[in-house]
């Protein structure tokens, strides 16, 4: 079992989760407007809907593996390559992190927990990113490649769950902080940059 590769995962897992995304910055204005118990809801929602992409993932790509190297190479290229593709479109976007709580409607926890799993669920993007992101972090050439893919998936969520429910709880400070520091918005865009960068690199070098 490689721990160098699982912990390679983790600080991956753990810089994209802080960086700004539709899901984090979601997460920080439901705690802004509801309160931080809402926002922790929120993040529930969501982390539970991880689990049916990484069980989508983890059957359709572990078959792939079993049947062909040449497809599992293809598989790994796409995920490069995808990765690639969100860099540009975060260097394209705007630095500026807009934070309009206005418009947004107050809901109860059991609400704002389906709606975050039905966000994600419902979001096919988020399956993309999963083939594109796991398949370069398989860490055991003993257990099977099912058995990772949900290891890598809980880890996964496991990460998500701790950061984003810091983003819930230090709502106020970090959206105040924001708003007194425009050049945030400049740092973590290119800490996304970055990080989908080295991703598309690890996995491209990384071994069956």
């Amino acid at each position: 079992m490689n721990y160098d590769l699982l912990l390679s995962f983790i600080l991956a897992t753990s810089a994209l989760a802080i960086s700004p995304g539709p899901d984090n910055i979601y997460v920080l204005m439901q705690s802004l407007v509801n309160g931080k118990k809402y926002g922790i809801a929120t993040v529930c929602g969501l982390i539970t809907g991880c689990l049916v992409h990484t069980t989508l993932v983890a059957f359709g790509v572990s078959a792939i593996i079993k049947q062909n190297d040449s497809l599992f190479f293809i598989i790994k290229l796409f995920g490069a390559l995808y990765l690639l593709y969100l860099a540009f479109n975060v260097y394209k976007s705007d630095a500026e992190l807009s934070l309009n709580s206005s418009n947004i409607p107050k809901k109860s926890t059991t609400q704002l927990f389906k709606q975050g799993f039905i966000m994600n669920v419902l979001n096919p993007k988020v399956s993309i990113f999963f083939l594109a992101f796991f398949p370069g972090f398989l860490f055991s050439t003993t257990l099977n490649t099912i058995t990772q893919f949900y290891v890598l998936g809980f880890i996964f969520m496991i990460v998500s769950f701790i950061i984003f429910s810091i983003i819930a709880v230090l709502s106020g400070l970090i959206s105040e902080y924001i708003k007194k520091h425009k050049n945030v918005g400049f740092i973590l865009k290119w800490l996304q940059i970055i990080v989908f960068v080295g991703i598309a690199i690890f996995i491209l070098l990384s071994e069956k």
